[in-house]
């Protein structure tokens, strides 16, 4: 469920790159590719030291842990059953806060959704030919109850579980370069993965960080065309999920590349986009998938009862009216919007 939603405003980056710093210190901005997408970091360095070349490198350990499209990954062996390979901290992480998650959300979020999402064609192997019975088929293979971590080791249930992690890994590839900013001393900075963003101080003028939403708008690919809503971000982590850009269209039918665990089908509900604020932005970006599962009104009653979760939820009534649903800590952070 790789997910390409929120970015940075491109008129708001503009200006923070290209206004005189107002704080001490050097602002530092690289970008380059990764996960099929793209990254973007931007920190205050005091020694002028730029770390690219050493965050293309944790980047592709965190790839070679966690990518299924890499054969020889971590993930990819375990999702082979090769016997004795042991779960990397990276590994570890992911799979320990996505079995939270998918408690929380009552399993809308499931890691071992590799089987449906590689049949409806949206993972990694080639897509299969649907009917229900194959769904029914594959179900029995889908459910964090059938796996765990013991011994150093994971254990499956079942022969032929696989794990598809990029509903959560991307936010958590942000942690993990967030975190080694953090290593080096770096207090002021902002980490993009995907559209995933994770801040920490202030901009060169002083300011909190602006982050923007997209517009939801269907087909769409070129981010930062039409914002939605500007977010004054500081010290937190943002993510979001959305069906407007990854889907495709069979016999008339629209099929959306986020899968419902427990149906086995492509969802079909009133939700265009979530967005979730966070501590972490692993954590935004799990709940971001599993609030696009549940659709508006579960997500809502799950929002109500985790006051460290803020969110911006974009939808359509039963009218086919655009509504939009926002937190109250959310809408004090808007600078467009809500």
């Amino acid at each position: 469920m790789k997910k390409i939603s929120v970015f940075l405003s491109l008129y708001g980056l503009a200006l923070l790159l290209s206004c005189t710093p107002s704080i001490p210190g050097t602002y530092i901005s690289f970008s380059g590719p990764t996960q099929g997408t793209t990254y973007q970091v931007t920190y205050q360095s005091d020694d002028s030291i730029v770390y690219q070349k050493q965050v293309e490198e944790l980047l592709h350990q965190f790839d070679m842990s966690l990518s299924t499209y890499e054969p020889s990954s971590l993930i990819s062996m375990i999702n082979r059953d090769i016997p004795g390979v042991r779960p990397d901290s990276f590994f570890t992480a992911v799979f320990n806060a996505s079995y939270l998650i998918w408690k929380e959300s009552e399993g809308a979020l499931d890691i071992t959704v590799a089987p449906l999402v590689n049949a409806w064609g949206f993972g990694f192997t080639e897509p299969a030919s649907i009917d229900s019975a194959l769904i029914d088929s594959l179900l029995q293979y889908v459910g964090m109850d059938m796996v765990r971590i013991e011994n150093g080791f994971v254990v499956k249930d079942k022969k032929g579980i696989m794990f598809d992690v990029n509903a959560i890994a991307q936010g958590y590839a942000v942690d993990v370069v967030a975190s080694y900013f953090e290593k080096k001393g770096i207090n002021n900075y902002l980490v993009e993965i995907g559209g995933e963003v994770r801040t920490k101080g202030m901009n060169s003028r002083g300011e909190a960080w602006r982050v923007g939403i997209d517009k939801p708008i269907e087909g769409l690919q070129l981010p930062g065309v039409q914002i939605e809503a500007i977010v004054s971000l500081s010290g937190r982590a943002l993510a979001t999920s959305g069906n407007y850009r990854r889907f495709y269209i069979k016999n008339g039918v629209k099929y959306s590349h986020t899968i419902d665990p427990k149906t086995g089908y492509p969802v079909q509900h009133h939700l265009l986009s979530a967005t979730v604020l966070a501590r972490d932005c692993m954590t935004a970006d799990g709940f971001a998938t599993a609030l696009m599962v549940m659709g508006v009104e579960k997500s809502i009653t799950l929002l109500q009862r985790r006051p460290d979760l803020e969110a911006y939820l974009i939808y359509n009534d039963e009218a086919g009216t655009y509504r939009v649903y926002c937190t109250r800590g959310m809408k004090k952070l808007l600078q467009k919007g809500g």
